[in-house]
């Protein structure tokens, strides 16, 4: 996989048609692009007629279950990426770029990327059975019984446990011995600059008082890398708003972006190329509303994608601001105006609850809405209460990831006043996006929560910077240890802004099939999902909720996804378009990971 990144086009395109010369031949023969069409579905027919035929000598007779089991997908991807239909859906045709190349036309070489080349490259090999992950058919397990065979599998998921605990050790938790002694200096480092006492850390007021939005104070506290510089120069100079609680900022590594606190830095520091985005965005009349919130939205402050629930979003504002989040487009500083709706708007949004009967569950957001004062809280958390058929109040807050602090008595109170067993249950969602966001500081906080019957989730945005192999189990492993069930992984979204952030869907799958699967059920509790514009999740695990339809001339699938209403109603659809799978395997690589770690990312549809 390594050398693979670094060959250059003719050799790619060699590799390519020795990967399949039948292919080859009918590329090359064709008079013209149709009949090329017509000849590849035929040999795609063949190849689906021959593939379980048990006749000793066929194409595929000694090809083992899993090989076939992959050859098939690959011809299925491959078909619909020179469907009539989808090149029109998609304005693209890999056919004729193929055709082009078989037929050594000018230009042809030039008009394709690697990325591509490798993509149909990796489909040849699936479709003749030649990936390289089952080529060895001999099953020491399946000619074994009795104890015999249990010892044998049991060595043989010790192998298992064994490569877990290679990648685990790679990274750490908030609660390493060796980061708390250092972040506990930066803390004490932090406290002197404002002039604070031990007292004042334990306190949110201080913490929200003191939120960092400048380049100088943050520069003062900590070693600033070069593009993390240009980055905030660059959000100050377009008015991007960014967000770090003195809390937070004890998380980073003080002098200078190390492996383990690239993840949290990244979170909070805009590149200079997310803010290009987002002012090109606005510059050319592109909505950053990416998810379609505001044709969603019956009346304001609610959002409604489902049957039984609705966001209310009383507070467009956060302690701390993520890079990726999702409502960028709304979101403010705390310091700015207009961060919280109005009470009258937010009865109206209530009543509106009020008068729909089918809502039973209501996600109170925004931005942050813990970071609103306790009476306040009580007061609409107390609204909500008062409405017979909501069953639950759910909270989405990054409270105990920024400001842990914040989870203190007057909260708890409010907390164990509407939480009541059996009538209404009250919830946590919150967001670690990695296991050294675990400190003992939140493991108290999310301990608070529990003490009090309540049930605490975590939703992960899955980003190039969690990614890495058994990165996400570390977490998994961690979040579950310290109460808080894993929810939801998300896919990034297409933002276009926030594309340093962004990775293959290709990589979500391999992380669920390869790495989580090797977890323990309880861990794994989290769903793989992609959240569709206007139409809400979409189940990753699920081949029957997506499919590839599309390569484009510069490696990026294209997908058609299908809402979760597929099979209630006759319909609605959405067309992805990825990035690159090349272009991430090349970024790992330059960061020094070992990209032959993930070269089935591939055969991941």
């Amino acid at each position: 996989m390594k050398k693979l990144l670094t060959l250059p086009k003719k050799e790619l395109v060699a590799r390519l048609w020795a990967a399949d010369p039948n292919i080859h031949r009918m590329l090359r023969h064709s008079k013209h692009v149709e009949e090329a069409r017509h000849l590849l579905f035929d040999y795609f027919n063949s190849l689906d007629r021959s593939m379980f035929n048990m006749k000793p000598g066929t194409y595929f007779s000694n090809m083992n279950i899993i090989e076939k089991r992959n050859a098939k997908e690959c011809t299925r991807v491959f078909a619909n990426t020179i469907r009539t239909e989808n090149e029109f859906l998609t304005g693209a045709s890999p056919l004729t770029l193929l055709c082009d190349l078989a037929q050594e036309k000018e230009g042809a070489i030039d008009a394709v990327s690697k990325a591509f080349l490798c993509e149909y490259l990796a489909l040849f090999h699936g479709i003749t059975g030649k990936y390289g992950k089952h080529v060895k058919s001999h099953d020491i397990f399946r000619m074994a019984d009795g104890r015999e065979a249990a010892l044998i599998r049991s060595a043989q998921l010790d192998e298992y446990g064994a490569y877990i605990r290679k990648y685990l050790k790679r990274y750490r938790t908030g609660r390493d011995k060796v980061l708390v002694k250092e972040r506990a200096k930066l803390r004490d480092s932090i406290l002197r600059h404002f002039g604070a006492s031990e007292e004042d850390w334990g306190n949110y007021l201080w913490h929200l008082k003191h939120v960092i939005r400048d380049l100088e104070t943050l520069r003062s506290l900590v070693t600033l890398e070069p593009d993390e510089i240009e980055g905030i120069e660059a959000a100050i100079l377009s008015g991007i708003p960014f967000e770090i609680t003195p809390y937070y900022l004890s998380l980073f590594h003080k002098e200078g972006r190390v492996d383990h606190d690239r993840q949290i830095r990244a979170q909070v520091i805009p590149s200079a190329r997310y803010c290009a985005g987002v002012v090109g965005s606005a510059r050319s009349g592109v909505d950053l509303d990416f998810m379609g919130e505001k044709s969603t939205s019956p009346i304001d402050g609610i959002t409604r994608r489902y049957p039984e629930i609705v966001i209310l979003k009383p507070y467009n504002s956060c302690p701390q601001i993520c890079v990726y989040c999702q409502r960028n487009w709304e979101i403010k500083a705390m310091n700015q105006r207009e961060v919280q709706m109005s009470r009258a708007k937010v009865k109206e949004a209530l009543g509106w609850i009020r008068d729909n009967e089918s809502i039973t569950e209501v996600l109170v957001t925004g931005g942050d809405p813990l970071t609103l004062r306790n009476d306040y809280l009580d007061w609409i958390f107390g609204e909500i209460a008062s409405i017979d058929h909501v069953e639950r109040i759910r909270i989405g807050t990054r409270i105990p990831v920024t400001l842990p602090f914040r989870i203190d008595e007057g909260l708890l109170e409010i907390f164990r006043k509407y939480h009541q067993w059996g009538k209404r249950e009250l919830a946590i969602v919150t967001h670690f996006e990695h296991a050294t966001e675990m400190t003992e500081d939140s493991l108290a906080a999310v301990g608070k929560i529990k003490a009090l019957g309540m049930n605490v989730y975590n939703q992960q945005v899955f980003t190039y910077y969690n990614s890495r192999r058994f990165e996400t189990c570390l977490l998994r492993k961690t979040l579950k240890l310290s109460g808080i069930d894993p929810y939801y992984t998300f896919s990034t979204k297409g933002k276009e802004e926030t594309v340093d952030f962004r990775v293959p869907i290709a990589r979500v799958e391999q992380e669920r099939r390869e790495e989580a699967r090797l977890l323990p059920g309880l861990v794994r509790t989290d769903e793989p999902v992609f959240n569709l514009p206007r139409l809400g999740k979409s189940d990753l695990r699920a081949w029957q909720d997506h499919e590839v339809i599309m390569i484009l001339p510069d490696g990026r699938r294209m997908y058609r996804f299908y809402s979760w209403e597929v099979r209630l109603v006759t319909a609605f659809d959405y067309i992805y378009t990825d990035v690159p799978i090349y272009e991430y395997l090349q970024r790992l690589a330059h960061d020094g990971e070992n990209v032959n770690d993930y070269a089935t990312i591939w055969y991941h549809f």
